[in-house]
């Protein structure tokens, strides 16, 4: 059996992972504006790089942001149909917390030390969470982290402002796309994972159904869309005596 994972708060990323956690396929997209266009068939093309038809799939894992609101939506709602027609589960997972598990094994990060993940929110400002490493390799293999904060919306200069009065004795690292857009506030760590990897979101929804985590897919998407539906017109009287 396989869980097929997919994310869709950046890129468009998916992966299929076995039971154990381990990669079997994966694919991204680099489509900030056609996550509906690419999503389908990059689930197609997994399913048929391991050799699996998708009635082999025992869950769907799925990134709930935070994020802008139409992609995260393709995502969501692609998760959820899917494993609603094959009658699996369907697991969420905060893709901050996606990225900040990655950055923990790509860094070499220990019990202790911190990891501030900072995506790109547009309108010039950062989604961002703070977490701490409890250990480096939990079960399926995954990194243990805590949030210390967040998940939030901000400006780059505020979320900077909030990491230098935060108490802390370990290293601290800053990963994520919004770190490489906005270095002058929050300056990357060499090597940074920027977007989330589908198959560490597998396996972190692996993990966590494991240890008995509620996993919903309720989406964070933390402000109100960009296109909002327009407000009733208003009657406005009339002016001046009739003839």
């Amino acid at each position: 059996m396989a869980v097929l994972a997919l994310d869709t708060s950046a890129a468009v990323a998916v992966a299929l992972v076995d039971d154990d956690g381990s990669r079997l396929a994966s694919r991204t997209a680099d489509e900030r504006r056609r996550h509906a266009e690419s999503l389908a068939p990059l689930v197609a093309q997994v399913l048929d790089d391991a050799g699996l038809d998708r009635t082999a799939l025992s869950a769907v894992a799925v990134g709930t942001g935070p994020a802008p609101f139409t992609g995260l939506r393709v995502g969501l709602v692609t998760a959820r149909t899917l494993a609603l027609s094959l009658g699996i589960d369907v697991l969420g997972v905060p893709s901050v917390d996606a990225i900040a598990v990655q950055a923990v094994a790509d860094l070499g990060l220990t019990p202790g030390d911190e990891v501030l993940v900072a995506t790109d929110a547009r309108r010039r400002e950062v989604y961002w969470a703070h977490y701490r490493v409890v250990a480096h390799e939990g079960p399926h293999g995954v990194p243990v982290v805590e949030t210390l904060a967040g998940p939030g919306v901000d400006r780059p200069a505020e979320v900077a402002a909030r990491l230098a009065d935060a108490p802390g004795d370990g290293r601290l690292v800053v990963v994520g796309e919004g770190a490489a857009l906005y270095p002058e506030h929050l300056p990357a760590d060499e090597d940074a994972p920027l977007s989330p990897d589908a198959a560490v979101l597998g396996r972190l929804a692996l993990a966590r159904r494991a240890a008995g985590a509620d996993l919903p897919t309720e989406p964070l998407y933390l402000r109100r869309p960009d296109v909002q539906e327009p407000a009733p017109a208003r009657l406005v009287p009339a002016t001046g005596s009739p003839a």
